[in-house]
């Protein structure tokens, strides 16, 4: 480059006016830098989105509670509704959990009702029917429902199965497996509450001012904030989203893929025994019909919580979000006196709509 050059009288060297090539790169740099800095307003919503899929959720319950407020009023919007609507999706909540895993993995498990609804009944003919001590039952029923979840996964990782067809089939052994340990046999409350009163435990409630809480509803949230610690700050759950974003690339980068589809699996397991434990104390008996809806509404409260079902992106509290949302429609049709009908057509919408953010959202530009 030319230039004059420093002398004692002029210390500091003059700068020529630059070439022709100097020019047009400087230009081309500029035109660059002007291209990827404009952006369009909803281009940068969908940026904004794409980096918080749950701020979808969160307006649309805002909304949701916003309106159910003003056309119910006080019947509607009150600390005993709020708290009730908590109560009542707290096993679709608790669930969720567990099928967030899986479908953050790019997965999905149709077995998750009957792993919870299996290791209820585990508890409950141990505990009940062979005098088992409650606190030992309650952990032949999480040990079950962690084996069941590590078939899966062993299924899925191991012999390559994907994911849906495996589910699908364990979900119809499982529930056999249910229906013949059980004989078909309910347990009915009074025999819980006299023979295993631990197992109702998430069933009891306590008063904050106006509210009503049960300790399966503090349960759930505490659950909540375990997993969302666990999947954005320990190096598994980054492991987690990067299989389900792209498994080549996360097998490529280091990552033990199956050993740790695996683990998502057996966890999730886990987390369904737990919504088990929490399903007696809401029903306070143990039936092995019940929480047969259980698979499709935790893939319900999932989707509309902004989670993909292409993997790689969500978060457990965006779920609980979607399980809020069905239940704020649920409890505001009801009181309105609508159809329930209608509730269900309300929550195929939000699930369409949800779907189609997605793809929209998905489509950022990098």
């Amino acid at each position: 480059m030319s230039g004059t050059a420093a002398t004692p009288d002029n210390p500091k060297p003059q700068r020529s006016t630059p070439t022709g090539f100097e020019a047009a790169i400087a230009k081309e740099v500029k035109v660059a830098e002007f291209e990827t800095t404009r952006r369009s307003p909803l281009g940068s919503l969908q940026h904004f989105l794409h980096g918080h899929p749950t701020m979808v959720p969160v307006l649309v319950l805002v909304l949701s509670v916003a309106v159910f407020g003003v056309l119910l009023g006080s019947r509607f919007f009150s600390a005993f509704t709020m708290t009730l609507i908590l109560q009542q999706v707290t096993i679709v909540g608790i669930v969720g959990i567990a099928q967030t895993l899986i479908i953050l993995t790019a997965g999905i498990d149709l077995s998750v009702g009957a792993i919870m609804v299996f290791s209820s009944v585990v508890m409950g003919q141990l505990a009940i029917h062979h005098g088992i001590p409650s606190p030992l039952a309650i952990l032949a029923g999480l040990v079950v429902g962690s084996a069941f979840g590590f078939a899966n996964g062993w299924l899925v990782a191991r012999v390559k199965l994907p994911p849906f067809i495996v589910t699908l089939g364990t979900w119809s052994i499982f529930l056999a497996i249910n229906f013949i340990y059980s004989a078909n046999e309910t347990i009915r409350a009074q025999d819980v509450q006299a023979s295993a009163p631990l197992l109702g435990f998430f069933g009891e409630s306590f008063r904050v001012g106006g509210a009503v809480l049960t300790y399966g509803a503090v349960f759930m949230v505490l659950l909540v904030a375990v997993f969302y610690y666990i999947l954005n700050n320990t190096a598994w759950g980054r492991h987690v989203y990067a299989i389900g974003d792209d498994p080549d690339a996360a097998r490529l980068s280091g990552i033990r893929v199956d050993r740790t589809l695996i683990s998502v699996y057996a966890i999730s397991g886990l987390v369904c025994a737990l919504a088990g434990w929490a399903l007696v104390g809401r029903l306070g008996s143990i039936s092995p019909t019940s929480g047969a809806e259980a698979n499709i509404q935790s893939i319900t409260a999932v989707v509309i919580g902004g989670t993909s079902l292409f993997g790689g992106r969500g978060s457990v509290v965006g779920t609980l979000i979607g399980a809020l949302i069905v239940g704020v429609f649920a409890m505001g049709l009801r009181i309105w006196g609508t159809d329930p009908q209608y509730t269900q057509l309300t929550v195929g919408a939000l699930i369409i709509l949800a779907v189609a953010a997605d793809q929209w959202i998905r489509k950022v530009s990098a």
